[in-house]
């Protein structure tokens, strides 16, 4: 606990750093907020006064009682505006400040290496941004209007009181505190269990994402039933972290009844004493003891309200500091913009490059490889020899271990990766479709193409066909990751997309192998157009597709092994004639 206290501080006084640019409405708040409560408080007063006018036997003030009630009518209507104004500011307040947590959150994803994301389950990611942030604001909501008012209502009532009578005040003031350690005590232990519920939750979230968008696989391999398995298993562990924390945190409740129970009992004892002269203290009304006897109630009342919002922020607290991790996490430093040209040649020049994700498993090895403006260079070899990641390091997603790629001499690590991926088109074997238009995902990199433009890059690639067949045609709103289009489909609309913008180089990763072949051999001629006078880098597993290159790339456990045309390979009678015999044998 020791450590973990100092922890929660440092991440209490960072959340209230995000309400820093808010103050304006925080000091309004706590003006309507006090002024309200003050009204509020005042009302006692006047009841107390209102019990003396009718306390002796036919001496009842009618109009002076009269007078009292609409002071009172007054005073209700006061503070119920300004609590309203004070609820106003704090929702703005609270969902600004969230608003911009999430804001810098999602800018800090935009800004993190590759490997962070490759390294991690999505659902998590998500989850912090989305469900802790939503318990973050449910705790500043609490904590700016209860927490707030609960506190203004102790200080004014504590003045009301004093007023009334100084003795009893002091026996309020004295034991009323008690309540305050109690719900301290219980929560200092709650803070442990919120985090392992917020830690659970994010693993329920990432495997309820990660099943949902792989529906068709679970139900293909007849995976349902391990799947309801394994996540009653994690509901499970999820509903004991939860069951803990609400548990502890719970008892606060009941625990600060208790003790304002009491005190409210004693205050009645000794004020009814006093009342009736036998305790010594100064004078006290019937409806002087009345007010206070409210006062003592509306006292103790906050001290139930801070407990339970501290409870809440306890939570909140747990949830802000995985949010802030996400935050801190260490972001991809790029180069300045400096004066490369923005106008490429393309000549690319792979240099003594070593590579490994793992520094455990080594993957690239001095790889040399020279590529001149306009060539077409096919990248072949079996899964996992290295193929893609020769494109993540081509594309800045990576950095290599050792060596270095250059870009018309210039080394690619100088370049901007913004200028540097500006000068490629990127077409996947993973397609990505937003949801929007079909209109709209084709003019991703070009988004201000005409339909004229739009139109011509679908023909290009035979993809206007079936697009004139979907219901609104080009207007047709694609559902999550292309909706029920089949994987041929997309990955037309992907290929139709580098058509549109005509980029000085290349880089087709299995661009077609969601294509039926009749459909690929359409395309080809597109294709050869697209690439004519661009350096491209094709990757592919079906040689028939590389069999017009300029060069053929060989690899084979993260090495090149061979290099060549098609026609000059396959005399060679190497690694690259036995791939080939493998896929055309009969």
């Amino acid at each position: 606990m020791s450590n973990s206290s100092p922890k929660r501080g440092a991440t209490l006084r960072r959340m209230l750093r995000f309400v820093a640019p808010y103050r304006f409405s925080l000091i309004l708040s706590l003006l309507t907020g006090a002024v309200s409560v003050a009204a509020l408080m005042y009302i006692p007063v006047l009841i107390g006064r209102a019990v003396d006018m009718i306390a002796g036997k036919g001496r009842v003030d009618f109009a002076g009682v009269a007078g009292i009630l609409v002071r009172i009518a007054v005073a209700v209507a006061v503070s119920a505006v300004l609590q309203w104004i004070m609820t106003v500011l704090n929702n703005r307040m609270t969902y600004n400040v969230v608003r911009d947590m999430r804001r810098q959150a999602f800018g800090t994803i935009q800004e993190l290496p590759v490997s962070y994301i490759d390294s991690r389950r999505h659902g998590t990611v998500v989850s912090r941004v989305i469900s802790d942030a939503d318990v973050i604001s449910d705790g500043l909501l609490l904590g700016f209007s209860q927490l707030f008012s609960g506190v203004m209502t102790v200080a004014v009532t504590l003045v009301f009181m004093i007023r009334i009578n100084p003795v009893l005040a002091a026996v309020v003031a004295v034991l009323t505190p008690l309540s305050l350690f109690v719900s301290r005590f219980v929560a200092s232990r709650t803070y442990g269990y919120f985090r392992k519920q917020a830690e659970v939750r994010e693993e329920e979230t990432a495997f309820a994402e990660e099943i949902v968008s792989s529906q068709k696989t679970v139900k293909a391999f007849s995976m349902e039933n391990e799947c309801r398995e394994r996540f009653s298993e994690v509901n499970g562990r999820l509903e004991k972290a939860t069951v803990r924390a609400v548990f502890f945190s719970s008892l606060v409740n009941p625990s600060t009844r208790f003790v304002n129970g009491i005190v409210y009992a004693a205050v009645a004892l000794i004020g009814s004493l006093i009342a009736l002269g036998d305790v010594p203290a100064g004078a006290l009304t019937v409806g002087g003891l009345s007010s206070f006897l409210s006062y003592a109630n509306q006292y103790t009342k906050p001290f139930n309200e801070i407990s339970g919002v501290i409870s809440e922020l306890q939570n909140a607290i747990a949830c802000a500091a995985r949010l802030f991790e996400l935050i801190d996490s260490e972001r991809e430093t790029d180069s300045p913009d400096g004066d490369f040209p923005r106008e490429v040649k393309g000549d690319v020049d792979f240099c003594d490059l070593s590579f490994s994700y793992s520094k455990d498993k080594p993957l690239l090895t001095g790889v040399d490889l020279s590529v001149r403006a306009g060539q077409q260079i096919a990248i072949v070899g079996p899964t996992g020899c290295g193929k893609t990641t020769l494109i993540n390091l081509l594309m800045r997603f990576y950095e290599p271990d050792e060596g270095k790629i250059t870009l018309d001499g210039e080394d690619i690590r100088n370049i901007p990766r913004h200028r540097l991926r500006s000068n490629y088109g990127m077409v996947l074997q993973d397609t990505w479709l937003k949801n929007a238009t079909v209109r709209d995902n084709i003019a991703l990199g070009k988004p201000d193409a005409t339909d004229g433009e739009i139109v011509a890059a679908a023909e290009a690639v035979h993809a206007h066909n079936f697009i004139k067949r979907l219901p609104d045609g080009y207007n047709t709103i694609l559902g999550e990751d292309g909706g029920s289009l089949s994987a041929g489909q997309k990955q037309l609309i992907s290929v139709a997309r580098v058509m549109l913008c005509l980029p000085p180089m290349l880089i087709l990763d299995e661009a077609t192998s969601s294509i039926d072949t009749r459909t690929e051999m359409e395309i080809q001629a597109s294709f050869a157009r697209l690439t004519k006078g661009r350096t491209s880098f094709i990757v592919a597993h079906r040689l028939s597709t590389v069999r017009g290159a300029d060069r053929i790339i060989v690899m084979r456990d993260g090495n090149i092994v061979e290099s060549g045309t098609h026609r000059e390979l396959l005399e060679a009678g190497g690694f690259y004639r036995h791939l080939y015999d493998s896929q055309f044998a009969h």
